[in-house]
């Protein structure tokens, strides 16, 4: 079994939602990632979504493009990436690991490279933002071929065949965007979340979890009520990016950082 599969059967018997962080690779400097990386599975998360930085992050917020930016002030890049991923796993071979970026970097890497190196470093997923399935082709094969889950991403806006055609590619989890929008804008429609994820329910098994706009408790709650799971990005990377200038990072500042990752986690487990 998988190892994101694995998770997700775990979290369905314990009746336990999903928690993703996402946060950018070399935000705000490469050294503090992998740091950061552990502390939020401390605080609760099941699966980190770890961005790839790319110059033109055109489906990102202010908040995360300024993360994108730090790391590619730090010469951050997508080898760096997944050598994060191969550190990360010499202590920890549970928690799940999906790329998250946009296509370019990969095209730069070849596919059959970047592949090779995702599955020999422990990646389990890749969520490419720019790629729809009907462009996916030999990518999502090679993802495949190779274990790799390929997530993707069904807006509010997404009509029902297509819908279905990305229920059908998709693998691990399907990321629900909650609004209309860029990532960090508000949250504000729970009805139509709520009507659209029952749709989803229809087409396909896959856990279905929830991002765009979680920023706190109650947002969290109130999210996580409706799906398998919930992805928290902005308001971690706005909280990431406090510790840039900082000439040393204690285990404080990151547990501080980290808190609403962990705020997140005993709010939606009071759902059960």
């Amino acid at each position: 079994m998988k190892r994101l599969q694995s998770i997700s059967a775990t979290a369905v018997a314990s009746q336990r939602k999903l928690l993703i962080p996402y946060l950018v690779a070399g935000d705000p400097e490469a050294d503090h990632t992998l740091a950061l990386m552990h502390e939020v599975v401390r605080q609760g998360a099941d699966i980190i979504e770890l961005g790839f930085p790319f110059s033109d992050p055109a489906s990102d917020g202010p908040v995360i493009q300024q993360g994108i930016e730090r790391a590619l002030a730090s010469k951050m890049h997508l080898g760096d990436t997944l050598d994060l991923v191969r550190q990360f796993r010499k202590q920890d071979q549970q928690t799940g690991i999906v790329l998250m970026g946009y296509l370019n970097p990969i095209e730069i890497m070849g596919y059959e490279a970047f592949v090779n190196s995702a599955a020999e470093v422990g990646v389990d997923g890749v969520l490419i933002v720019d790629m729809p399935p009907t462009e996916s082709g030999s990518l999502h094969v090679s993802l495949r071929a190779a274990g790799i889950d390929t997530i993707y991403l069904l807006a509010p806006t997404t009509d029902p065949e297509r819908a279905a055609a990305i229920a059908d590619h998709c693998s691990g989890y399907l990321y629900y965007v909650s609004l209309k929008g860029v990532t960090g804008a508000a949250l504000t429609d729970q009805e139509s979340v709520a009507q659209n994820i029952d749709t989803l329910r229809q087409l396909t098994d896959l856990p279905i979890v929830i991002g765009f706009g979680i920023k706190d408790a109650a947002s969290a709650c109130a999210m996580a009520g409706l799906s398998d799971g919930i992805i928290i990005g902005s308001a971690l990377v706005s909280r990431i990016g406090e510790l840039a200038g900082k000439e040393t990072v204690s285990a404080a500042d990151l547990r501080s950082t980290c808190e609403i990752i962990g705020i997140a986690r005993t709010a939606i487990d009071s759902l059960n």
